[in-house]
């Protein structure tokens, strides 16, 4: 089993930046890890649970909550607001009698559909292309 610890993950940036998601904490089989920004508000999220149903499948759940902030100011007074919000998720179900292999195979498939590389899953993706 892995021990929880920090995640460094790269954007895309035209100078790719690292970003440090630290673990905040596990509730209800849900763990969260959080890129802090000093502001709780704007805090970038990841969680991850395993999600067990009654059949013997298993769900990956991985989500990503990206917050957008801006300072706005009202009646003269400037605080952090965010804007807008972006989110992610990868799911993955797996049948409970999957081989690792099965589940290194798939996650390898979804690792190399999501790379800049693929321009059909980036252009429908990223540049929110239609497909023909």
């Amino acid at each position: 089993m892995p021990t929880l610890a920090p995640m460094v993950l790269k954007d895309r940036a035209a100078t790719p930046v690292d970003h440090t998601f630290n673990p905040r904490d596990t509730t209800n089989g849900v763990t969260t890890l959080t890129e802090s920004t000093g502001v709780p508000i704007g805090e970038r999220r990841i969680t991850m649970a395993h999600l067990r149903s009654t059949n013997g499948r298993i769900r990956a759940v991985c989500k990503f909550v990206v917050p957008v902030v801006q300072d706005v100011e009202v009646n003269g007074i400037t605080r952090p607001t965010v804007v807008k919000t972006n989110y992610g998720e990868v799911t993955f179900n797996f049948d409970g009698t999957s081989t690792t292999q099965e589940r290194k195979d798939i996650v390898g498939f979804v690792e190399n559909f999501l790379k800049a590389a693929n321009t059909v899953a980036n252009g429908f993706i990223v540049d929110l292309e239609g497909l023909f």
